[in-house]
């Protein structure tokens, strides 16, 4: 699998990421171990998870799964901290959260350090320059590699990268943001891919096939195995499953059928390909699911398809984003 620059810094990882939203949740140790060991036969090495994935069974999972099953060294591994199980509070970005959090983590990883550790969401009520002393006290004491945030607006990401860059050598610089991005949620384009190319700040696509429903799997109704079908997730999908969606999908699967692939090569391809973009992070219920994701690495869509994709799925701009949000 290509490998590609995370933001402007020298770390490598692969252009398509793993996700482990359900693993400790829907996904046990046995489909977790076939989903990882597929993924690294195929080249591929940024593994994505977070500390409130399945409560922490997510990062537990991938802690047995190191050395044994995978050497530690193959792997990028990015998890994620500030997001807390408080009605009142969803986000806590503070020093000592943040700091806890990540002893927390590296204990379930059953590692030293992690790759990329990723603020989950901005705290509004923790000043920024605290929550971004967390990341350079993380970094100077090694148990942390490179940086980033996720689902930080344009602003907030701007702000945060721009304080960082604002005593280099001291600081540590930003390399990646984690956003949803895919063909039926194009809202990252308005302000923060635009930002993010600016500052040489990575993306990382989450839900890179529109939470499933680019796969055409719901074109002609919800499967009863689907998220759509899930008490818990049917919320999740249900935003993407009105007329303007349906009419993405449908131009997904002409452009499939043309090219003699799948709907979800083609939304995929189409993500990974779009400038900013790292690598898109794919979740999979199982590894004969998730090997179909990868296989997507040997297509690139054609400059016409690409063209057609983009004005039938284009986000409106209006002002004040319309003159900036190009590009």
């Amino acid at each position: 699998m290509e490998q590609r620059y995370l933001g402007r810094t020298g770390l490598r990882v692969s252009r398509m990421g793993l996700g482990t939203l359900t693993w400790g949740r829907d996904t046990d140790e046995h489909d977790a171990a076939d989903q990882l060991k597929t993924f690294w036969d195929a080249g591929g090495t940024l593994v994505d998870t977070a500390d409130v994935y399945g409560g922490g069974e997510a990062e537990h999972l991938m802690g047995g799964l190191l050395d044994n099953l995978v050497p530690r060294q193959d792997l990028v591994i990015a998890t994620k901290a500030g997001s807390v199980p408080d009605p009142y509070r969803r986000f806590d970005g503070s020093r000592g959260h943040l700091l806890a959090a990540l002893d927390a983590s590296l204990e379930r990883l059953g590692t030293d350090y992690v790759d990329l550790w990723q603020i989950h969401a901005f705290d509004p009520v923790t000043p920024l320059e605290e929550t971004m002393q967390a990341l350079d006290l993380a970094v100077s004491s090694g148990r942390v590699r490179y940086a980033g945030v996720s689902n930080f607006s344009g602003w907030q990401l701007a702000k945060a990268a721009t304080w960082q860059l604002a005593s280099p050598g001291v600081r540590t610089r930003l390399a990646s943001t984690q956003m949803e991005y895919s063909l039926l949620q194009r809202g990252v384009e308005r302000e923060v891919l635009p930002a993010a190319l600016d500052l040489g700040v990575g993306l990382l696509p989450s839900s890179p096939l529109g939470r499933g429903v680019l796969t055409g799997k719901y074109r002609a109704g919800t499967p009863s195995d689907s998220r759509g079908a899930s008490e818990v997730l049917a919320p999740f999908v249900e935003p993407y499953l009105d007329d303007a969606a349906s009419r993405i999908v449908d131009a997904v699967a002409t452009a499939a059928d043309g090219l003699a692939t799948t709907a979800l090569h083609v939304a995929l391809a189409w993500v990974r390909d779009r400038p900013g973009v790292v690598a898109p992070v794919v979740g999979a219920r199982n590894a004969r699911q998730l090997g179909e994701a990868l296989s997507v690495e040997a297509l690139s869509l054609p400059d016409e398809i690409c063209q057609a994709l983009d004005d039938v799925s284009a986000p409106v701009h209006r002002y004040p984003d319309q003159d900036w949000s190009t590009l």
